[in-house]
């Protein structure tokens, strides 16, 4: 399904609110922790593709035949990497874990060679390194595994989740400078408010065992990447306009957070209110480079970039490595599709490089490489240009309603 959207300008007066669902990040995490702990209740999960895989594969029971259950989870990488780490720990119970053709090109030897370092019993049924996985899941008694510190920050989270229900807990050793660190912080978060002790001191981790947890109700704060589409439609719309999102609280455990002081450099305010956020254009940016580590952040690089093209500001971002194994080569997409709108765009494997435009080309049809977040990520440049965005039902892997908002906002969309 193709859409071409262009802008319709609402009143200035109009007080517009959108309510996002649950964090992903969170939700999934929550709901391997549920799958652990039965008695651990979640509110306000996450309406995503990613999401619902993640539930149901944690929800299948074994069937009762010798074969190995199949679970296919798809587009979603979370859930392909925090269920690998799952399945090798539920006793006498084998799954073949697999996804889509791009996820078995995305790499997951170092999380399997570090569960086998525990004592794991995981294979490769196709390309070494890759998906599909055999696993057939036992007790795991060893205690202590190491890694390098600057992979991506699930296979991290996915042991960090599992720890607590082994027998000697877990010491992780992360070798190297970290990456992602707030996704790390945010896993032991959440096993603290569960009642798991951890600690994380220099390069090491430790979590303790925790066989039961008292009964526990969590409220998931809102998606943060979600709301970054809202964030580059403030930064590129009329000062005064205004919009209210909830559920969000200042003291996030979201990386993606740091949309509130990145985009306070694009002229958008955020007030916390009541369980809300109250975004307010406030002043347009001034013309200079934009320079921003993304290390911690990097699933809003492409809003970002988008933002930046809109308003006509160069901008140079960095700590971008792990985008390169997401659901497409992130920098390589971005620079094609922001090229075809007449930007001047350079990328390295880490970096991507934003020349100041004057123009942008109207109409253009932007591939979406099966990506989520390049269907958002470009969809404010309406606010400037007609523009089409192709395979625009992607977005249901994280924001299912995300069009339907739009329209609310003010947005024409239109099925080609």
């Amino acid at each position: 399904m193709n859409l071409k959207l262009t802008y319709n300008p609402q009143p200035a007066t109009r007080q517009l609110q959108f309510a996002i669902t649950g964090s992903k990040s969170e939700t999934n995490r929550l709901l391997l922790l549920q799958a652990l702990y039965p008695n651990l209740s979640l509110e306000n999960t996450s309406n995503s593709d990613d999401s619902e895989v993640m539930s149901k594969a944690l929800q299948n029971e074994q069937p009762s035949t010798h074969n190995p259950q199949l679970v296919d989870v798809h587009h979603a990488g979370t859930a392909m990497r925090f269920l690998t780490a799952f399945f090798a720990i539920q006793e006498g119970k084998e799954v073949i874990l697999t996804g889509s053709t791009r996820m078995k090109e995305r790499p997951i030897k170092i999380l399997v060679e570090a569960l086998q370092q525990l004592g794991a019993e995981i294979s490769y049924e196709e390309q070494a390194g890759f998906p599909p996985l055999s696993i057939k899941g036992k007790k795991l008694t060893r205690s202590k595994v190491s890694l390098p510190a600057n992979v991506s920050s699930q296979y991290i989270s996915a042991l960090l989740l599992i720890a607590p229900k082994l027998e000697n807990g877990l010491e992780l050793t992360l070798e190297g400078e970290i990456t992602s660190v707030p996704y790390i912080k945010m896993t032991l978060a959440l096993l603290n408010e569960i009642g798991v002790e951890t600690s994380f001191v220099d390069n090491i981790i430790s979590v303790h065992s925790q066989f039961t947890i008292h009964n526990s109700q969590f409220t998931i704060e809102s998606d943060w990447s979600s709301a970054s589409y809202w964030y580059s439609i403030m930064a590129l719309s009329e000062i005064g306009t205004e919009i209210t999102l909830s559920s969000y609280k200042p003291n996030s455990l979201q990386g993606d957070s740091a949309l509130v002081e990145i985009y306070s450099a694009f002229g958008v305010e955020t007030i916390f209110e009541n369980n809300s956020i109250l975004l307010r254009k406030t002043h347009n940016p001034k013309l200079t480079t934009h320079n921003l580590q993304l290390n911690n952040c990097p699933d809003i690089a492409q809003t970002i970039a988008v933002t930046c093209f809109g308003l006509g500001l160069p901008c140079h971002l960095t700590g971008l490595h792990t985008l390169k194994i997401k659901e497409t080569d992130r920098l390589e997409a971005l620079k094609a599709e922001l090229t075809k709108l007449g930007a001047h765009v350079t990328v390295t494997d880490e970096s991507l490089t934003l020349s100041q435009s004057e123009n942008i080309n109207p109409n253009i049809s932007i591939k979406t490489y099966q990506d989520h977040r390049m269907a958002m990520a470009f969809a404010p440049l309406a606010l400037k240009v007609p523009i089409v965005i192709e395979e625009a039902e992607v977005v249901s892997k994280s924001y299912p309603t995300f069009w339907t908002d739009l329209k609310s906002a003010g947005f024409l969309v239109a099925e080609q």
